[in-house]
């Protein structure tokens, strides 16, 4: 999954792919790199984030969607909290709803995603973009991320949404504390995987690998650890992974792939 992020103030790429041109010419880039799905956002949930008007993130993401469509057949997915914004994308030609707050930011979105048909990734996120990571707090992250997203994913299902169709994220930066959280988090997929949903990973250029590596400081400095948490992800048997940097992700994840066939031949 690429991240196409139509937004002035993303923690990564921000105002980098922000004009119409530039954002379908990242996109284009990302297709031919290799990716199998876009996630496109038309707001920033870095922490301390201030939230954008719906109809502004609309302006945003649909004729992005709108254009992309027209020239390629590849899944798209709309990074969004709200209704309004996940019903115009899929409009436009989206397929995928990935919401940070796991269908929980509007009183209308579980019925929503029921009745829209479409693929949901439920994002473990504790409090909001603008509080969570006041003093993240847990007993054990792996357990409870698990847990919060199992109780989502049985609401989704009673809301009407097929089983077949939700996907889990297990939210790493997202209200956890850099590495106290982060890394227990990581380690412990295994047990979001054993929930029997796919699971998407989110782990790239995330600020836990400066905490690591302070010469990853600045999140284009961050490949490599981005690339590890990806391994470690594939390991763990997630479904897919959510990276900025698609053609390096699809290489790493391709030589993993051939060395661990060779093993089993």
């Amino acid at each position: 999954m690429g991240v196409v992020n139509v937004t002035p103030d993303s923690f990564s790429d921000g105002g980098r792919h922000f004009t119409p041109a530039d954002a379908l010419a990242h996109a284009r880039r990302l297709i031919a790199e290799g990716a199998d799905i876009l996630d496109i956002g038309g707001e920033s949930t870095r922490p301390g984030a201030a939230p954008v008007e719906a109809a502004e993130e609309i302006g945003r993401v649909v004729p992005l969607i709108v254009a992309i469509r027209a020239e390629s057949a590849v899944a798209i997915s709309i990074d969004t909290m709200k209704p309004a914004v996940a019903r115009a994308a899929m409009a436009a030609g989206a397929h995928i709803w990935n919401d940070v707050s796991a269908l929980g930011y509007d009183s209308e979105s579980l019925s929503l995603a029921a009745d829209l048909g479409c693929e949901v990734v439920l994002m473990h996120m504790q409090g909001n973009p603008r509080t969570m990571q006041q003093d993240p707090q847990y007993d054990d992250v792996a357990v409870e991320v698990a847990a919060m997203l199992a109780d989502r994913a049985e609401a989704a299902m009673a809301a009407g949404v097929a089983r077949e169709r939700i996907w889990l994220d297990p939210g790493v930066g997202f209200g956890k504390h850099t590495t106290r959280h982060n890394l227990p988090l990581l380690a412990g997929l295994d047990r979001l995987v054993a929930l029997g949903f796919p699971v998407l990973l989110g782990a790239s250029r995330k600020r836990f690998i400066a905490a690591i590596d302070p010469a990853g400081a600045s999140p284009d400095k961050r490949l490599g650890g981005s690339i590890a948490t990806a391994l470690v992800g594939a390991a763990a048997g997630v479904a897919a992974v959510r990276v900025h940097d698609v053609a390096e992700t699809v290489q790493a994840l391709a030589v993993w792939q051939a060395i661990a066939d060779a093993r089993l031949d």
